[in-house]
C-alpha cells in the first residue's frame, strides 16, 4: 500500500473490485465491484440474503474476502479489522447493535476511542460536552447516562449513529439504519445525511424501504443472490423498476385484501396499566380494547408512548401492573363439567408458556432479545416454543426427524435463506432472514391471536409482499391479528382498524378508509383526541352459563378440529403429522 500522497488519485473515494467471499454452503458476495464518489449517497439495494451486509462487513474488515481488492481513494488498502478501517476513516452503524449492554450510551460511544491526558485520564465532562454538541446538530434526543439495556430500540440505533459521527469518519457506511426508528425520526435522519453528503463526506445507505432509497440515493447498486445487476442513476429509474431488478421479477407494493368481516372479540384487555418503578410513572394508562375474530387491529403511535409496554403486557414479557387480559370464545375443556365449550380464559397471571398453548402468537419487536436463541440452529429455533409436545416429542424423548422435516418445510415456504438449511446457526442469518423465520413459526402455530410487532422490520419488498398475504390469509382463516407497527404506511394498508396511543393511553379508534396520514398524525401527536366507548364487562361463568371462565386449562385450542370437537390423542398426533 502506497501512501504517497503526490501519486495520482482515481474519481472514487471507495473502490470495491472483484469482490468474492465464501461462507459454508453459500457464496455472500460473488464477483462484486462497487464504486463510491466524494460526497454522494450511494444506496445499496438487494434482498435479504443478497449480500449487501456481507459486502459492507468486508469493507469495514470485519471478513476478509477470498478474492478481490479495495482501494481508498485509489490506493489498494488492506483492511483486516474495524480499528484498521477507523484508520482509513470509515465508520459503519450495524444493521444488528454492537452496542455493551451494561455500559451507558456515553461508555459505548468513546469505546475504544477514549481520549485521554497524558496521564490517561478520560475527562468525561469535556466528552459530553462534544457528543451533546452532536446530538443536538443532528436532533437525537439520547439520555447518554442510560445503560443500553434500559434504552428503547430507536434510542440505541442513535447510539451507534453517534459512535461514528463521534469519531469524525469520511467514508460513513449505514445499515438498515432506519429499521427502528419512527417517521419523524426517519425524517430527522434523512436531513442529516443530506447535510453530511453535501459537507463532502462520502456515504454507502443500504436500506429495503425504496421511498427512501428515492429520497436520498445519487446512485444505486442492485444486489441478488451474492451478484451484482447493476449500478444506476436514481433520476434514470423508479421504484417499479428497482423492485424489479432486486426480486427479479414485478412486485406488488400495494396490500390487496377484500373487506373484512370481524366476529366475535378473541383478545380482550381491560383496564391494563403498566408501571415503569424506575421512572416512577405509569407508562400505559386504563387501557382497554378488544381483537376481534377476522380483523387486523393496529396499534399506532409515535415511540415511546406505551405502544411496547402494551404489548409487554398482554404477552407476559412484562408484568401487568394493573387490569386484567382474557383469550375469549375459543374452544376449551371443563374438567368440571367434562364438557367441550366455547370458553374465555383468564391470562392475566400466566406464564409466557401458558399464553402459548393458550391461544397466543407473537412476532416479537426485538426478534434477537425475545424472538431466538440465536446460538442454537434455525431447525431448533423454529420449533421453540413447541419442541417438548407432539409430534416432536414422544414420551420424552426428541424426535429429530420431525423436527428436520418441518424445519425444510418452513425454510422453503418462507424462503428463508441460510448456508447450510435446518443446521445454519441462526446467528450468521442476515437479520431478514432471521425475521422471516420467527413470521414463518409464529403463523404455522396457527392460534387464535397472533401479535405482530413490526412483522416486515427489514424485509426486502418481495418478502414484505409475501409475509403481508400472509397474515392477511390468517385474518380471513378466522384469525385475530393485533398488529403494531411504527411505518404508517404499512398501518394504513394492512390495518382493517387503528387505535392510537398517546401518553400510554388510547386517545383514537379509526378505520384507515374513513382518516388520513395527516389526521392520524394529529392523533398521534396529542393534538387531538376522540371519546371513547367502555368496552364490554367480561362475564364469569355464574353470570353466563355458556361462557367458561378458566384460570388454568388442561386442553388448548389445537386439541379442537376445526369444527370444534375435540381430538382424541392418536387424532390428534395423526393430524400434526400430516400438517408436517
Amino acid at each position: 500500500m502506497s501512501n504517497n500522497v503526490h501519486e495520482p488519485q482515481e474519481e472514487y473515494v471507495v473502490s470495491m473490485e472483484h469482490i468474492t467471499k465464501r461462507f459454508p454452503g453459500i457464496v455472500a458476495n460473488d464477483d462484486v465491484s462497487l464504486q463510491l464518489k466524494k460526497g454522494e449517497v450511494h444506496a445499496l439495494l438487494g434482498e435479504n440474503g443478497a449480500g449487501k451486509s456481507t459486502l459492507m462487513s468486508v469493507l469495514f474488515g470485519m471478513y476478509k474476502p477470498e478474492e478481490g481488492i479495495i482501494k481508498i481513494n485509489g490506493n489498494i488498502v488492506n483492511i483486516t479489522s474495524p480499528n484498521e478501517a477507523n484508520k482509513y476513516k470509515i465508520g459503519m452503524v450495524h444493521q444488528h447493535f454492537m452496542l455493551v449492554d451494561c455500559f451507558t450510551g456515553l461508555e459505548n460511544i468513546i469505546l475504544g476511542a477514549e481520549p485521554t491526558d497524558k496521564l490517561g485520564i478520560i475527562h468525561v465532562k469535556e466528552v459530553k460536552k462534544k457528543i451533546q454538541a452532536l446530538c443536538e446538530t443532528y436532533h437525537f434526543k439520547v439520555d447518554l447516562d442510560k445503560k443500553i439495556s434500559s434504552m428503547t430500540v430507536g434510542m440505541q440505533q442513535k447510539v451507534e449513529i453517534l459512535k461514528m459521527l463521534y469519531r469524525e469518519n469520511e467514508i460513513l457506511i449505514f445499515d438498515e439504519p432506519t429499521a427502528v426508528l419512527t417517521p419523524q425520526e426517519i425524517e430527522e435522519l434523512m436531513i442529516s445525511i443530506k447535510n453530511l453528503a453535501a459537507e463532502g463526506k462520502s456515504i454507502l445507505f443500504i436500506s429495503h424501504k425504496l421511498n427512501e432509497i428515492m429520497e436520498i440515493a445519487d446512485r444505486i447498486t442492485v444486489l441478488r443472490k451474492g451478484k451484482c445487476i447493476g449500478t444506476v442513476n436514481k433520476a434514470d429509474v423508479n421504484i417499479n423498476d428497482l423492485s424489479t431488478m432486486m426480486v427479479g421479477r414485478p412486485v406488488q407494493l400495494v396490500v390487496s385484501k377484500r373487506v373484512s368481516h370481524p366476529g366475535r372479540p378473541i383478545l380482550s384487555v381491560r383496564n391494563l396499566s403498566m408501571h415503569s418503578y424506575s421512572q416512577h410513572k405509569d407508562l400505559v394508562k386504563h387501557v382497554s380494547f378488544d381483537v376481534r375474530q377476522g380483523e387486523i387491529t393496529c396499534i399506532a403511535g409515535i415511540e415511546g408512548n406505551g405502544q411496547s409496554e402494551l404489548i409487554y403486557g398482554i404477552t407476559g414479557l412484562s408484568k401487568i401492573y394493573n387490569g386484567h387480559v382474557y383469550i375469549r370464545n375459543i374452544p376449551i375443556y371443563n374438567k368440571k363439567t367434562r364438557k367441550e365449550q366455547i370458553g374465555c380464559v383468564n391470562i392475566t397471571r400466566s406464564s409466557i408458556r401458558k399464553r402459548n398453548k393458550n391461544g397466543i402468537s407473537h412476532i416479537p419487536e426485538d426478534r434477537h432479545r425475545y424472538g431466538l436463541v440465536l446460538d442454537f440452529p434455525l431447525k431448533n429455533n423454529l420449533v421453540l416454543e413447541n419442541y417438548n409436545q407432539k409430534p416432536y416429542a414422544k414420551w420424552g424423548f426428541t424426535r429429530f426427524g420431525k423436527i428436520e422435516k418441518y424445519a425444510e418445510k418452513t425454510i422453503e415456504k418462507y424462503d428463508i435463506r441460510s448456508g447450510q438449511g435446518g443446521d445454519s446457526i441462526t446467528r450468521s442469518m442476515s437479520g431478514g432472514n432471521q425475521q422471516k423465520a420467527i413470521v414463518g413459526r409464529e403463523l404455522d402455530r396457527n392460534k387464535p391471536v397472533l401479535i405482530a410487532c413490526q412483522p416486515t422490520r427489514g424485509l426486502d419488498v418481495g418478502a414484505i409482499e409475501y409475509i403481508h398475504k400472509q397474515i392477511v390469509a390468517h385474518r380471513d382463516a378466522g384469525k385475530a391479528v393485533l398488529l403494531m407497527s411504527m411505518e404508517l404506511e404499512e398501518v394504513m394498508n394492512l390495518a382493517d382498524r387503528i387505535l392510537v396511543m398517546y401518553e400510554g393511553q388510547i386517545v383514537a379508534d379509526v378505520k384507515p378508509k374513513d382518516t388520513s396520514l395527516e389526521e392520524l398524525g394529529l392523533y398521534m401527536s396529542g393534538a387531538k383526541k376522540m371519546t371513547l366507548e367502555e368496552p364490554d364487562i367480561i362475564k364469569t361463568a355464574q353470570e353466563n352459563e355458556r361462557l367458561a371462565l378458566v384460570k388454568d386449562v388442561t386442553y388448548h385450542y389445537e386439541d379442537f378440529d376445526e369444527n370444534g370437537n375435540y381430538l382424541k390423542s392418536e387424532e390428534k398426533e395423526e393430524r400434526q403429522d400430516d400438517q408436517i
